[in-house]
């Protein structure tokens, strides 16, 4: 994962976040977590990364969503 991916998870607050790897503090709070995955996409989509989409009961990751130039198929 690359310090440019976003992560969106639940706060000890209840409130969702979304925040790159790297970063100290949030980029986006939200009362849903849709509503911090949609801004936190924007962010993920203008510098070509990914957004990793956490539980809010175990903190697990549930779905990742990548907006970076995906190589073509290669010959496996």
């Amino acid at each position: 994962m690359s310090s440019n991916d976003y992560n969106v998870y639940q706060g000890s607050d209840g409130k969702w976040r979304g925040k790159r790897q790297d970063a100290s503090r949030a980029s986006v709070v939200s009362e849903t977590q849709q509503g911090a995955f949609e801004q936190t996409r924007e962010y993920a989509k203008t510098h070509g990364s990914e957004v990793s989409i956490h539980r809010g009961d175990n903190g697990r990751i549930r779905a990742k969503h990548s907006y970076g130039n995906d190589p073509e198929k290669t010959k496996g």
